[in-house]
Order: C-alpha cells, then sequence, then structure tokens
C-alpha cells in the first residue's frame, strides 16, 4: 500500500457504489468476474436490500416493532389468563390459585421493562452512545432474570410454608381447570417469545419467554397439586411445589447464562467461521487475522482483520475492503455494519515499531475502515 492513511467509507456499495474503483490496475483485477456479477445482480434482485444507513435503522425499527408486538400479544394472553383464573379465585377460595394468579399477573408485567428497551432501541446513535441504546434490552434481561430468581424464591417459600401449615384445597376440579388454563396460556406465550426473540437476536426477549415458562411450571404445580389432594394426599400439593421450584431453578441457569454471555459480547462461534469463510471468497483477500463481533441490542457488528498484496495502491486495497465488509453483511445473519482492517504481505522494516509501546501485542497494520455512517 502507499503508506498508512486511514481512509473512511460510507456503507453504501448496495446501489450505485462501483466495485471497480476508476483507479484501480485494470491488470491487476480484483474485482468480481463477469458471470460472479452476474449472479450478485440476480442475487439482488430476488431478495432485493440495501446497505444504506437509513434503510439499516428501518429494519432496526422493524424487528423492534416485531419484539413490541410480540410483547403486548404475550401480555394481552396473559391478561385473559389472569382474568380467567380471578374468575375461579372468587368461586373456590383457593388460596394457591390465588397465589398462581398473583403471580402471573406481576410476571406479565414484565414486558414492560422489555417494551421500554425495545422503544429506547429505536433512538438514533450520538456523540455520548455512539453504538446506539441496543444494550437498553441487555439491562431489561437482568431485571427479567432477578425476577425468575425471585419466582423460585416465592415458589419456594409458599411450598414450605404450605408443608409447614397444611390446609385443604376445595373446589378441585374448578381450580384444576383454572391451573390447566394458566399453564396453556404461559407456555404458549412461552413459545412465541423465544422464538420471536431468536428471529430478531434479543437475548431479553428469550428470557422473559423462560421466565414465562417458569409460570407455566407454577400453574401445573397448581394442578398436579390438586390432583394430589383429589386422592387424598394432603401433603401434595407443596411436596409438587418445591419439585417445580427445582425446575425454576433450572430455567434461571438458562436464562441467565444467556444474559451474562450476551452482556460478555458472546457470539455462536459458527457466526466467526462464517465470517472467515465469507472473507477467504473475497478477490484479493490473502488471508484473515482476528475476526470480533458483539451484539448491540438484536443487531451484530464486526471488526475484521485482511491481508491483501502490499503492492497495491490505497484506492485498490479500500475497495477490497469494501468488498469484504459486503461479503460479510451477506454472509452473517443480523449484522448491520463491518469494520475492515487490512494489513499487507510482509515487506522491508516493520511498520508498526511506532505503535509498539502501546500495546503488548503486535498490532496488526494501518486501517482502511469501511463504517456504516
Amino acid at each position: 500500500m502507499e503508506g498508512n492513511q486511514n481512509t473512511h467509507t460510507h456503507d453504501r456499495h448496495a446501489h450505485g457504489h462501483p466495485h471497480s474503483p476508476p483507479g484501480a490496475d485494470r491488470g491487476h483485477d480484483h474485482g468480481a468476474s463477469r458471470s460472479a456479477r452476474l449472479r450478485h445482480q440476480l442475487a439482488h434482485l430476488l431478495r432485493p436490500h440495501s446497505h444504506e444507513a437509513a434503510d439499516k435503522v428501518d429494519a432496526a425499527m422493524e424487528t423492534s416493532r416485531e419484539g413490541m408486538r410480540t410483547l403486548w400479544i404475550s401480555l394481552l394472553v396473559l391478561g385473559i389468563t389472569t382474568v380467567v383464573q380471578g374468575v375461579i379465585v372468587a368461586m373456590s377460595g383457593s388460596v394457591a390459585l390465588l397465589g398462581d394468579t398473583v403471580h402471573n399477573a406481576a410476571d406479565a408485567l414484565t414486558a414492560i421493562p422489555l417494551g421500554i428497551a425495545f422503544l429506547l432501541g429505536r433512538r438514533p446513535a450520538n456523540r455520548r452512545y455512539t453504538y446506539g441504546y441496543g444494550r437498553a434490552e441487555d439491562l431489561a434481561g437482568i431485571l427479567i432474570v432477578v425476577t425468575i430468581a425471585a419466582s423460585a424464591a416465592l415458589a419456594a417459600y409458599a411450598a414450605v410454608d404450605r408443608m409447614l401449615n397444611p390446609r385443604d384445597v376445595t373446589h378441585l376440579w374448578a381450580v384444576a381447570g383454572a391451573a390447566l388454563a394458566g399453564f396453556i396460556g404461559n407456555e404458549w406465550v412461552a413459545r412465541y417469545r423465544i422464538r420471536t426473540g431468536r428471529r430478531i437476536g434479543s437475548a431479553a426477549l428469550v428470557a422473559d419467554g423462560l421466565h414465562a415458562r417458569t409460570d407455566g411450571f407454577t400453574s401445573l404445580a397448581v394442578l398436579l397439586g390438586a390432583a394430589g389432594a383429589a386422592l387424598g394426599w394432603r401433603a401434595a400439593d407443596p411436596v409438587v411445589g418445591l419439585l417445580i421450584t427445582l425446575a425454576i431453578l433450572i430455567v434461571l441457569k438458562d436464562a441467565a447464562r444467556e444474559v451474562c454471555r450476551r452482556l460478555m459480547d458472546s457470539v455462536d462461534p459458527t457466526l466467526v467461521t462464517t465470517a472467515h469463510a465469507a472473507l477467504h471468497r473475497v478477490d484479493g483477500v490473502l488471508d484473515t487475522g482476528k475476526v470480533r463481533m458483539r451484539w448491540i441490542g438484536h443487531a451484530l457488528r464486526a471488526e475484521a482483520d485482511i491481508v491483501v498484496d502490499a503492492g497495491l495502491t490505497v484506492v485498490q486495497a479500500h475497495h477490497i475492503a469494501v468488498a469484504a465488509e459486503h461479503a460479510l453483511l451477506h454472509a452473517v445473519p443480523r449484522l448491520t455494519a463491518a469494520t475492515v482492517h487490512t494489513d499487507h504481505t510482509p515487506v522491508e522494516g516493520d511498520p508498526h515499531a511506532t505503535l509498539a509501546h502501546h500495546t503488548a501485542r503486535p498490532v496488526r497494520a494501518a486501517r482502511l475502515a469501511v463504517s456504516d455512517h
């Protein structure tokens, strides 16, 4: 490359951005072949999209709308379930079902912090929050995990209290029906939230789905306890309650692990493998270095190191960096932006000598950053 310069380009290579810059060496063609270009254009026609910054914001808002729609529908279903259980509580006077009803009503309100997080995630980035407000979803995930833990503690307390202070359950068939309704409603909500959360990449929504599943287990405990009481086993309700507490703790472990991994910038290793493979297929990329990814809300961002020929001009190397980012955007699901760091094949001397005192490990090459301004 001709010097160590920092060249920035907007992410505008989907439409109207030439993939072979005017200054490129035509004898050293790093662009795609005619057939490859044809396949690329056909792919764009079959799956129309754009990598423009405005279009990325629209895509992020669309997934946020999908998340909000999931939350509202879930809240409606849980509200109906709670009303049905409340009617049965008034008819039967069941204390166990009353606790389950209050529990479901309170836990349905976990949609509020997650809804706030989705709304915050729509706000554009600024000078203070340069990556936007997507991390609010992860904070909401922490609140949901805490709520699951509180649910486990409440279930354990209720089970122990019932065991120490046994009391009869009346109107068992009505209680069993209401408990079954609670289980079905919560399980439907759990599947819906988990499915949507995984599709849009929201760990918080997945955690909230797991939380709804714990509520279903609580309702199931009431159902099994009622069945045991019908058979004359007075201790059935507290014993089953302790077993369900154990199940809630298992769900808590899974939810906490997913949220903690997101907070620690964990990604699926297969995404990194996919990124390396996509970069290796780009004309002009001789090798790849580190590839880093992180979730910002339910969108991915990446940083990638590539190696190019040292004899290229800055314009040619920059062209390859743009092509590399374009390949990543196509290959990695939920990826909205990538910064491509170009290194070159070995030359005489160490171009990074002036950076040696800033880091314990060698810093790779001058940057040709490709961003999504």
